[in-house]
């Protein structure tokens, strides 16, 4: 049903934007009804039968970007006050026609208007609430503030965690290779409280890795076109998670009511989307386990099916949101396909240095004999356990999940694995596709800039 109907879409959408290629280039703002058309994403993802299953009802997405226009048409009702980190106050209205903020809060929680809310842009997670963290972008390209400082989202990445934030969108590029302390102090922050942090990967078309993307434990997205063919300047490399769409992108503008663009800057957007339709669905699983849900039912196109994974162009595949709603899979380990939290990030306070307990420079007597008798305890309930083990063993036969053990044919699924599929040794192998796997598509460039 998914399948068939997916192609079909795309080949609309691939028609649509061949006849429509020459209005955008002659028509500065088009009607409201046809930016909704020209939102071919939406088509792609089958959204119409993604709603009936998650709208992200329930989850607040954290926009650290431009301040965001609250007061638009098609975001009002969806935007918290939040807070501008440069300008002051609260982030909920546009400083001068700064509009990326906006268009990225649109792309996620975005619902429209008019009649069913069927005109203007509508977000993939329509009902979810956008909390907006204003930082002065500057110049995108050159990664710095207006003031010529380095732009820094450790501060503004612990607002948005403090302040119920369950998924943090950063469309933007910082002017460095590696995060500073206070901002990968601020990740791990993020993800000892269950935030799913997702970036975009640069416009550059470089492998060269770029933060924040590449910090520690962060879902890094690249963007592909409606052919689903990696964009030619989507930054790559090894740290790449996911893709989505990324080229003729309409969103909600301040200049202007709507804006087209192309980037990863959209492509995260609708990843973080997808993240909070499924944390609204799945409340009970950790960030880990939602980023496990979408690596596991991420796409490839045909060219890409049997590569090892993840590939530092395509990552894990495309994100597909209707599969990540409705596939049964185990929930996996709490990181999923993120590293595992180091012991040193877990002792990170409010500026990214370690904190040290009045105890730590030495244990007293008393501590060390209750290590020591502790220690000594716990070897004797292992050498018990090893006994019984062994003596069992001639009758047990082998671990349920049959010659794969544990998540092999048709095992249990261990951490991250498929249910029916063996283990391998890396858990996140793209696995084949199923119903709902995104097909070839015309061959249809989408207009550029």
């Amino acid at each position: 049903m998914y399948g068939m109907g997916f192609t079909r879409t795309l080949r609309a959408v691939g028609s649509a934007l061949v006849a429509g290629a020459l209005l955008v280039g002659i028509a500065p703002v088009a009607s409201a009804d046809q930016i909704r058309h020209e939102q071919w994403p939406l088509r792609s993802f089958g959204a119409d039968d993604v709603w009936k299953v998650s709208t992200g009802k329930g989850v607040t997405v954290a926009v650290i970007d431009d301040p965001v226009d609250g007061s638009h048409r098609d975001l009002k009702g969806n935007v918290l006050p939040g807070k501008s980190f440069f300008t002051g106050g609260t982030a909920d209205h546009p400083f001068g026609e700064r509009e990326h903020g906006t268009a990225m809060a649109s792309l996620i929680a975005g619902h429209g208007h008019g009649p069913g809310g069927g005109d203007g842009v509508k977000g993939l997670a329509p009902d979810a609430k956008i909390l907006p963290v204003g930082i002065d972008l500057g110049d995108p390209d050159e990664g710095s503030d207006s003031s010529g400082k380095r732009l820094s989202y450790a501060e503004p990445l612990r607002y948005a965690v403090d302040h119920g934030a369950r998924v943090v969108n950063m469309s933007f590029m910082a002017d460095d290779v590696v995060p500073s302390d206070a901002e990968q102090a601020a990740v791990d922050y993020a993800r000892q409280h269950d935030v799913l942090v997702v970036a975009g990967s640069g416009n550059s078309g470089v492998s060269s890795p770029r933060n924040p993307a590449v910090a520690r434990g962060v879902l890094a997205v690249g963007a592909v076109d409606i052919d689903l063919k990696v964009w030619k300047f989507s930054n790559y490399g090894s740290h790449i998670k996911l893709l989505a769409p990324g080229l003729h992108i309409r969103s909600a503008g301040v200049e202007a009511p709507y804006r087209l663009a192309n980037g990863t800057s959209d492509s995260t957007a609708y990843v973080s989307a997808a993240a909070a339709l499924l944390r609204s669905k799945f409340p009970e699983l950790t960030a880990g386990q939602i980023a496990n849900r979408l690596v596991k039912t991420a796409v490839l196109p045909d060219s890409m099916k049997g590569k090892k994974l993840p590939d530092s162009h395509y990552g894990y595949g495309i994100v597909n949101p209707w599969q990540g709603l409705i596939k049964k899979l185990p929930a996996g380990s709490k990181n999923g396909p993120l590293p595992p939290l180091s012991d040193a990030s877990s002792k990170a306070a409010g500026d990214g240095k370690a904190v040290k307990s009045d105890t730590d420079e030495g244990m007293g007597m008393g501590l060390i004999v209750g290590i020591v008798g502790g220690v000594v305890g716990l070897l004797v309930v292992v050498l018990i356990v090893v006994l019984v083990a062994k003596k069992k063993s001639g009758r047990n036969g082998p671990p349920p999940g049959g010659s794969g053990g544990y998540g092999g044919l048709g095992g249990q699924g261990g951490p991250g694995g498929f249910v029916g599929y063996p283990v391998n040794p890396n858990p996140y192998q793209q696995q084949p596709g199923g119903p709902g796997s995104y097909p070839s598509a015309p061959p249809v460039q989408p207009p550029g800039r």
